[in-house]
């Protein structure tokens, strides 16, 4: 695994050590702190201090997983594909669906396996929508309302507050990776683009309160919310349908569980407290629906069928390519 933020550390490598056939063999990271970090947290793992070294050891590894900065991505994985190891990007999966296009294509040409984290896929929240869906109880969606909202009022140091666009900051390419490719996998083709990206707090280089409008093919439109100035969060999902609505409030509660240190491996792990349960119905005739619970751990049991029997990637690599065309066409609405 090459990298040991935040992301790498609680949302890559703590679902790995969990995950049946997979071993983590090894962290890369130059950072003497987050070395020391791995070694107590993963006293197995090697620690290798740079990406260089890695790639002359492939023929020791099966898979690496890419939890860098954004700009690193493409340079990671091209050298990942090149090394003939199959390859795990963090979304997204690049800094413009051009450079996305071109790490697919090398993946594809080299019979490599490609695949991009899109976690949150594996929301409790979203799955229960998904049931929901299946069980014909909203009907044909009209409408599908998502957000994450956050109250961050100042900004922290760091790549993601950057403008350069090879850093490919900001709560679009962030969060809105998220629920863009949510919407495109429930809802499917987008047929036109609508945006809203601000800057609201002072000096930052990066949108921090974005709202994106898709029109799908099928008729059906998803609102999408991005902010870290939230004073008040608005419902987590609003899903509008022909036959009854569902609403939603609070996040997923498998990040809280990740950041306290809790592994999926908990026997209550992704479940989600009856008050935070979302209701369906219509008007005030609405029952409780008990939130299916979050299983980010099935990404990589997917990642592991994938390598051991072919099947396909958890995540489809064009996929995330869908999702970087659509985040330009946001820009280019404004």
């Amino acid at each position: 695994m090459i990298g040991y933020g935040l992301g790498g550390r609680s949302f890559h490598a703590a679902i790995i050590a969990v995950t049946p056939d997979l071993d983590l063999a090894a962290i890369v990271t130059s950072n003497a702190e987050r070395q020391q970090q791995a070694r107590a947290e993963h006293p197995r793992a090697a620690i290798i201090a740079s990406p260089e070294e890695l790639f002359r050891r492939a023929r020791d590894f099966d898979l690496v997983v890419i939890s860098a900065p954004n700009r690193t991505h493409v340079p990671l994985a091209l050298a990942a594909i090149e090394a003939r190891l199959s390859v795990v990007v963090d979304k997204p999966l690049a800094p413009s669906s051009m450079e996305g296009r071109r790490v697919v294509s090398a993946a594809r040409e080299r019979g490599v396996f490609l695949t991009v984290y899109q976690n949150r896929r594996w929301d409790g929240d979203f799955l229960t929508i998904r049931r929901l869906l299946h069980e014909q109880r909203l009907g044909d969606v009209y409408r599908f309302d998502s957000r994450f909202e956050r109250w961050r009022p100042m900004a922290k140091p760091g790549w993601r507050e950057l403008g350069d666009p090879e850093e490919a900051g900001g709560l679009l390419f962030d969060l809105g990776s998220h629920l863009i490719d949510q919407a495109l996998f429930l809802l499917g083709p987008v047929a036109n683009v609508y945006a809203e990206l601000d800057r609201r707090r002072p000096g930052v280089e990066v949108d921090d309160d974005v709202f994106i409008a898709l029109t799908h093919a099928s008729g059906a439109r998803s609102h999408l919310w991005a902010s870290v100035v939230a004073a008040q969060n608005g419902p987590r999902f609003r899903v509008l349908g022909s036959r009854a609505a569902y609403t939603k409030f609070g996040m997923d509660v498998q990040e809280e569980a990740l950041k306290r240190g809790e592994r999926p491996s908990a026997p209550d792990w992704g479940a989600e407290p009856r008050e935070r349960w979302g209701r369906l119905g219509v008007g005030d005739d609405t029952v409780e629906v008990p939130t299916v619970r979050g299983a980010y751990q099935d990404f990589y049991a997917g990642v592991v069928r994938s390598l051991r029997d072919g099947t396909a990637p958890p995540v489809e690599p064009s996929d995330a390519v869908a999702t970087l065309e659509i985040i330009e066409a946001a820009r280019a609405s404004i």
